[in-house]
């Protein structure tokens, strides 16, 4: 049994030795295939979409922040300190002027009120005895006109006591705020309440000193508010200020439009206004999302002979959309406007929008 064993054993270590230099070499040979396999080459196709370079008309425009008013507004205030008896409108009602907006305690210690009245009817009541004396030839002309006279100063005195505290609008318009209620003291100075006709408004709004010399009277504006950029209502510059606020460094302007016809604009509300400040005809452009970086250098991917190359090129204005370009490109070449920061020098494309 001994000597069959052995040579037995010797053949099964050989067999096993044999497997695992077979696995080994194998293994081997896996780490040994080709890494340029996982490369990945530019000549690889992409899609993009282009635009030709052309020639167009280029609006450069700016928008400002600015506040809205009636084209006519008026604060009511009052000139002495009496208690508010009555406010006879509301926010929102249209008011004629001359209308009365307020009532102040006649008989308060402020008021001259009763004074002045009791003082007009006897200057009255002497005008009209007077008169009747003078038809009958019982007294003078020089009477007569001095009687007149009392009367015209006492009705004078009257209507401005009569002023005092009943305060009327100063013209025709919406009430488009109270800022008082009834029982209120009336301080001389504080606004009371404010009116505006709001058939056209003012977009008021600061430049800087930069653009003041892009601006002119009659320039046309667009005015629109966040609220609703879809409203967007047409004016012309109307006021240029004359000078810089001191604090500010800006300088005020005043665009007037006509409002809608349910008066959605109002006054106190916050606007954008749209100026086109330069426009440059026969500009060779394109659009501005094409221009990219590259390679440290600013300029388009062009399409020739369905590869692309990229061309660096100077540019000038823009209106945001479209972008000047001065040099390096010519009229009619395709330009790359989407996909353009997947490409590099060469690579094969596919017009997707052509």
């Amino acid at each position: 049994m001994k000597e069959t064993y052995k040579p037995n054993l010797k053949i099964s270590l050989g067999l096993l030795a044999a497997a695992i230099m077979l696995f080994i070499s194998a293994c081997g040979n896996k780490d040994e295939r080709p890494k340029t396999e996982l490369k990945t080459t530019y000549t690889d196709t992409i899609s993009v979409e282009i635009e030709k370079a052309s020639i167009k008309e280029l609006n450069i425009t700016k928008t400002f922040a600015g506040t809205l008013e009636g084209e006519e507004q008026a604060n009511i205030v009052s000139k002495i300190p009496e208690r508010i008896m009555e406010i006879k409108v509301r926010v929102g009602e249209f008011v004629k002027a001359g209308s009365v907006v307020f009532l102040l305690d006649k008989g308060g210690a402020s008021s001259q009120y009763y004074q002045a009245q009791a003082v007009f009817l006897n200057a009255q009541k002497d005008l009209e005895r007077m008169k009747s004396l003078f038809n009958e030839g019982a007294v003078s002309r020089q009477m007569l006109d001095g009687t007149q006279t009392a009367y015209d100063v006492a009705k004078a005195n009257f209507e401005a006591a009569k002023s005092t505290v009943e305060l009327t609008s100063p013209l025709s318009g919406i009430i488009t705020s109270l800022n008082v209620n009834v029982g209120d003291i009336a301080n001389p100075g504080i606004v009371l309440a404010t009116v505006a006709n709001i058939s056209r408004m003012k977009a008021l709004f600061n430049v800087g000193e930069s653009d003041v010399p892009n601006f002119f009277t009659g320039q046309s504006a667009e005015i629109y508010s966040e609220l609703n950029p879809e409203i967007v209502q047409t004016g012309k510059l109307v006021q240029i200020s004359k000078s810089a606020d001191i604090q500010s460094r800006t300088f005020e302007m005043k665009a007037l439009f006509t409002n809608t016809k349910d008066r959605w604009f109002k006054p106190g509300m916050f606007c954008k206004v749209k100026v086109n400040l330069q426009t440059k005809k026969g500009s060779l452009v394109i659009p501005y999302a094409s221009v990219i970086d590259y390679e440290n250098e600013r300029g388009i991917f062009a399409v020739n002979n369905g590869k692309a190359s990229f061309r660096k090129i100077e540019t000038g204005i823009t209106d945001g959309k479209y972008i000047e370009v001065l040099s390096g490109l010519n009229e009619g070449e395709e330009v790359v406007t989407l996909g353009m920061n997947n490409l590099k020098e060469g690579t094969v494309v596919i017009l997707s929008n052509k």
